[in-house]
Order: C-alpha cells, then sequence, then structure tokens
C-alpha cells in the first residue's frame, strides 16, 4: 500500500510553481507498540472525554479550543475564528530565501520530509528548482502550514527529489548555559588527552546505519515470542560496576581492553560490616 501524503499544495520560486506532496521520510510504525489493557478483565482502556469538575462525557461537538488566562478563566477561540487567520502557506511552500546548511544549528532541526511531484505535470519546474538548489550547495528556506500551524521548512536536493526539514522557532530552543553554566572548569593534562585520543583512534570507523542494532527492541520481540510460545521468562543479570575510579587508571585499562568498557575486578575486597536496614515509614 502506498504510503499518504502528510500535505499537497504547491512549491513555488518567484514565478516557477509545481503541485507537489509532502511525505514523512521516517517512521515509527514498525516498532512494538502496547495497549492499555484492565488486568482484571483483560480488556482495552478506553479514555473519554469528560467534564473536569461535572465529571460527564463531553459530545465532540462540543467541545472547543480555549486559552488559559487565569486558574479557572478561558479564552474561547472558534474553528472559525482560527480559520480567518489562515495563511497563504496553508496550501503553498513559498521559497524566501537560500542560505548555507553549516549556517543552520542542529538544534533547529525537526523532522524530515520527503517532497514530490504531485500527478504527472510540474515535473519540469520541479526539476528546475531542485536542480538551482543543488547547484547553489545552499538550503532554501520557506514556509509551510502543517496541523494548522506554520513551520519553517528547509529544502535541499537530495537524489534525485527534494527533501524537507522543519525547523524549530528560536523561542523553542533553550539557551544551554542555563545548563552548562555550573560545569567545572577543570584542567586536562597531555597524558590524559593523549590517552582518550589513542582510545578514539581505537573506536574510529564509518557512518554505516545498517549496522545500528535496536536492542531493546529486539529483547521485546523475545519476550513476546516466549510468552506466545509459554516460556518461562528469566530474569537477566545486570552487569557488575567497573571498580575503576581513577580517571587514569580508566585510560589506560580502555586502550588495553581495545577501546571497550573495562571489565570490572574480580578481585575480593574487604567485607564491610553490615548496615542496618530501614524499614519503610
Amino acid at each position: 500500500m502506498a504510503p499518504r501524503a502528510n500535505w499537497k499544495g504547491f512549491l513555488r520560486l518567484s514565478l516557477v510553481t509545481c503541485p507537489i506532496a509532502l511525505f514523512p521520510a521516517t517512521s515509527e510504525s514498525d516498532k512494538i507498540s502496547f495497549n492499555q489493557i484492565n488486568k482484571k478483565t483483560g480488556h482495552r482502556i478506553k479514555y473519554l472525554k469528560v467534564d473536569a469538575d461535572t465529571g460527564e462525557e463531553v459530545d465532540s461537538d462540543d467541545i472547543i479550543k480555549g486559552y488559559k488566562v487565569d486558574t479557572d478563566r478561558y479564552l474561547e477561540v472558534t474553528k472559525e475564528e482560527l480559520e480567518n487567520i489562515a495563511l497563504e502557506s496553508t496550501r503553498t511552500i513559498e521559497i524566501d530565501e537560500f542560505v548555507p546548511r553549516s549556517e543552520i544549528d542542529d538544534l533547529y532541526l525537526v523532522r524530515p520530509y520527503y517532497i514530490v511531484p504531485d500527478g504527472k505535470v510540474g515535473h519540469d519546474a520541479y526539476a528546475v528548482i531542485r536542480e538551482t538548489i543543488r547547484s547553489l550547495d545552499k538550503v532554501a528556506l520557506a514556509r509551510v502550514v502543517l496541523t494548522n500551524r506554520e513551520h519553517v521548512i528547509s529544502l535541499e536536493a537530495r537524489d534525485n527529489g527534494l527533501m524537507g526539514m522543519l525547523l524549530r522557532y528560536p523561542y523553542e530552543v533553550r539557551d544551554s548555559a542555563e545548563y552548562f553554566e555550573d560545569i567545572q572548569d577543570v584542567k586536562i593534562t597531555k597524558d590524559m588527552l593523549d590517552l582518550a585520543k589513542h582510545i578514539v583512534e581505537q573506536k574510529s570507523s564509518h557512518f554505516e546505519p545498517d549496522k545500528f542494532e535496536d536492542r531493546y527492541e529486539q529483547a521485546l520481540q523475545e519476550l513476546l515470542d516466549q510468552k506466545r510460545k509459554g516460556e518461562p521468562i528469566a530474569a537477566t543479570r545486570k552487569p557488575a560496576p567497573s571498580n575503576v575510579f581513577n580517571l587514569m587508571d580508566a585510560l589506560k585499562q580502555s586502550i588495553q581492553s581495545g577501546g571497550k568498557a573495562a571489565p570490572a575486578k574480580t578481585t575480593k575486597a574487604k567485607k564491610a560490616p553490615a548496615k542496618p536496614s530501614r524499614k519503610a515509614g
């Protein structure tokens, strides 16, 4: 079954226009997902839309949007009022400017889309826009409305088509200083840095996504297969933490192990006196 387009409209560069469709470039539909069920009956849990005060179920036709302005006060906004502020970009992706890709901080990247011609017409115009973007070695910036919100989208040539990447607005990106300001400014010795670089050389490779394995997804699948067969579920033993606490020792042992995590030491430590247990409460 062919994938369904998330959006259909027009791509425009000045007076050059062509009909296009947007398709999500990624998908998580193949991941294992769970439903919530009633432990006593085995039935699925159903969620109802209820009035927060009366507890009564509310019909979909009686539900509107509201913007909270106070504890118990909302500004009601109707569907018609939202449609009145609809932007031209609702059905048109108009290219505004071209910028170097290197200038777009990765923090602004949201979600990729494939952009393809919609139908049999407009392929010439589509090719002109695609090759113009490719020849400039830049990305085009435009705007698109998805789920009633306008987004900035960057366009770049990819293979025989175009890839669009939704971008965040500045107010959506948090300032790193809020998180990094408490990180201590420590001095790293040349010996430590040389050892760390040696570990990097041992682990250096090329980006090959085919080598990625979703180990949690595989473990989930094995668990479900075992439960289908009625096999007993054995508890897995968690690896013991490493006993290496000295940073220089950790770097040296990492090199000796070929860049892999150093195994826990097997030497027995003196047994510490038992601590009295604390009862809950």
